[in-house]
Formats: C-alpha cells, structure tokens, sequence
C-alpha cells in the first residue's frame, strides 16, 4: 500500500462529498455562504471525515448514507475554527496558511459564517437521516454528533479551556479540555460511521476509546508543534499558546515528556483497534502518521 497515494485519494474524495453539500452563493444573503466556502474550502486534513469512512470499514461496508454526516463533521469542524479564530477567543489572522475567516471578511461575518455553518451542518445530516435505509441508525448517529458537538462535547471543552486561560491548570482539568475540545468530534467521526455500518453497542463503546485516544495524542502533538514548528510550515502562527496564556501538556511537562504521551495515547488506540476482528491497515497507519506530522 502507498500510504501518501492512498491518503491524497481519500481527501480528494472528502473534497469532492464537501462540494456536493455547500451552498450556492446567490441570493441576498449569499455573503455569508461566500464566508461559509471560504472558510471550509480553505483546506484542511479532512481527517474527521476519512476517520468516519475508514470506520465504517470495519464494521461493513462504505456506503453513500455517510455521505450527509461526512460533510456534516467538516461544517462542525470548520465552524469551530472560525470562531476559535475570532478576536474574542484566539484573535487569529492566519488559518492554513491564509487568511482567517473574520479577517477576510470582518468580524460580524466571521461570527455569522460560523453560525452559518454549525446550523448548515445539522440541516446537511437531517437531510441524511431522512433519506436513510435505516432510519434508526441514522437517528443513533445523529445523536452523536448532537451530543459531541456541544455542551457535553467540543463546546464544553471550549468554554473549560476559556475560563482557565492564563490560570493554572491541572492534569485532570486540561484531559478534560482535550477530551472535549479535541477529542470530541473525532469520537463522534468514528462512532458515526460505525453506528451507520451496523457495529453492535460494545463495539461503538470501544471505537469511542480508541478515537478518544487519538483525539489526546493529537492535540497533545499540536501543544508540541506550536513550540517546535514555523508558521510557514504549520499554515498559522507558532508560540499562539504562550501569546494566549494557555496551560499545555507541552507547559506542563516539557516538549520530551509531552511526546511520551503522545506514543502512549496512540499505542493505546492502535491496542483497541486490534481488539476487532476485521482490519484496516491504512487506518492504522493514519494514525500512526499523526504523530509524526509536521503542520
């Protein structure tokens, strides 16, 4: 297997499911969605998508049903890190090597864009519960996603992360922030596309481990980048953490100590994912070359 041909494949076809779902730009309020494509054609891994794809694998078979919720997580995602972005949280001007939403199009746009898209993704999954086979899987799916987007979820993580910025933060306090923040949406990518593949109760259970782990090692990996990388090679500015009075493993525990963590977190997932009896190889290496990226 050509892990790079087969990664470059899989993130053309996410691309190409993401042009399928975005607005057109037309009508009275068509600079929003101009913001909305901006912001989600501005690039990006996709990994949360061929996470969901990859995990349907192991359960069954991909199936074009996933298609609504691959797209759905990506509006999620991208929502998030526009207003991550914006001058009341992160106060970012570069994203992905660009500029960030609310600085190409001013501050109120920036916001709207982002509503915009967090209210489209769920429009976008509704949409695949009602065309699906079967509906009681895709309901189950979108419960996940619902859940894992908010206030239990990548938005809880966000607002532990906000009030503790320039406070001292514990262990247990800052693996909650990565298991919500990080984590979060990638337990969802992976539980969505295992719930419409037909995994039993126990087997979303322990997807959701390993993706939990996952979404641990990666941030971790970026706490790591931030310190160690250049904005020209990340696509954003470096040393945002430390501008931003924020506690990382990185702060906590040094760069060395930190990639430890990062190998334990992963070794762990990869442990889990043995556990079934069906494999995916690329999966596994996917995972695997999380923690050696560079941007």
């Amino acid at each position: 297997m050509d892990f790079r041909k087969e990664l470059a494949s899989r993130t053309e076809y996410v691309n190409e499911v993401l042009d399928m779902f975005l607005p057109d730009e037309e009508g009275y309020q068509k600079t929003v969605f101009e913001a909305m494509n901006y912001s989600v054609h501005a690039g990006g891994k996709r990994i949360r998508p061929i996470f969901m794809m990859e995990s349907a694998k192991l359960f069954g078979d991909f199936d074009y049903q996933l298609k609504p919720f691959m797209a759905a997580i990506e509006f999620v995602h991208t929502y998030s890190l526009v207003h991550d972005d914006l001058p009341a949280m992160d106060n970012d001007d570069y994203r992905r090597g660009q500029y960030t939403t609310h600085k190409k199009y001013g501050h109120s746009m920036g916001i709207l864009a982002g509503d915009g898209l967090l209210n489209y993704a769920f429009e976008t999954a509704t949409a695949g519960v009602v065309g699906a086979k079967d509906k009681d899987r895709a309901a189950k799916a979108l419960l996940v996603l619902g859940t894992k987007s908010g206030a239990y979820g990548m938005l809880g993580g966000q607002v532990v992360d906000v009030e503790n910025t320039g406070k001292s933060v514990t262990k247990e306090q800052l693996d909650f922030i990565y298991e919500k923040k990080t984590s979060a949406l990638i337990e969802a990518s992976f539980m969505v596309g295992a719930i419409m593949a037909g995994a039993s109760e126990d087997e979303v259970n322990i997807i959701e481990r390993v993706a939990r782990n996952i979404g641990l090692a990666f941030q971790i990996q970026d706490d790591i980048l931030d310190v160690t990388s250049t904005t020209e090679v990340l696509g954003k500015p470096v040393l945002s953490d430390e501008k931003n009075e924020k506690t990382t493993y990185v702060t906590l525990y040094g760069v060395e100590k930190a990639r430890e963590y990062v190998k334990k977190y992963t070794e762990e997932a990869l442990e889990l994912l043995d556990t079934f009896s069906q494999k995916n190889e690329f999966l596994k290496e996917l995972i695997v070359s999380l923690i050696s990226r560079e941007k």
